[in-house]
C-alpha cells in the first residue's frame, strides 16, 4: 500500500470539482441576482428550454444531479410559475415537464448572458484547444460512466 500523500493538483477527480464549484459560481452570479436563480434551478430550466416535455427522472439522467435536488428546484420552479407538470400523452401516470410562457420568457434572458459567459471562458483556449477538450470531456464522460459499474 502506498502511503505517499495524495497530491490534489495532480488528481483529476479533485481538479474536475474545484473547476466546476468555480465556473458555477460565477456563472450562478450572473442569473442568481437578476432572476433569483439556484444553480439547481437554471440546469432544470436549461435542459427542459432544449428537450421540453421531461419527467423529472429525466432531468436527473442529463443532469446528474440527485432526484431531491431536482424535486426541490422543480417545486421551486412550479410555484413561479416558470415550469408546468403535465401527464405524458402515452401513459398518464408519468408526469412531464415543460416551461410556462413566463419560463421561456426567463430562459431566452438567460440564455446570452451563458453564451456569452461560456464564450469568455473558452477564450482561454484557441479553437484547436476548444475542440481538442471537448473531445477530451466526451472520452472522461464514457470513461467515468464505465467506472461506475461494478467490475
Amino acid at each position: 500500500m502506498n502511503n505517499t500523500p495524495l497530491d490534489l493538483r495532480e488528481f483529476l477527480p479533485y481538479r474536475l470539482s474545484v473547476l466546476t464549484n468555480k465556473v458555477s459560481r460565477a456563472l450562478a452570479g450572473l442569473y442568481s441576482s437578476r432572476f433569483g436563480l439556484s444553480v439547481t434551478e437554471w440546469r432544470v430550466m436549461a435542459v427542459l428550454g432544449q428537450q421540453p416535455g421531461l419527467s423529472a427522472d429525466a432531468v436527473c439522467a442529463r443532469t446528474e444531479m440527485d432526484k431531491v435536488g431536482v424535486s426541490r428546484a422543480v417545486a421551486r420552479l412550479l410555484e413561479k410559475g416558470w415550469l408546468a407538470r403535465d401527464f405524458a400523452p402515452t401513459d398518464r401516470r408519468r408526469s412531464v415537464l415543460r416551461l410556462t410562457p413566463r419560463g421561456r420568457s426567463v430562459y431566452r434572458r438567460i440564455t446570452p448572458l451563458a453564451r456569452a459567459f461560456h464564450a469568455r471562458l473558452i477564450s482561454a483556449l484557441d479553437e484547436r484547444e476548444q475542440k481538442q477538450l471537448m473531445q477530451l470531456l466526451d472520452r472522461l464522460d464514457a470513461q467515468a460512466a464505465g467506472l461506475a459499474e461494478p467490475e
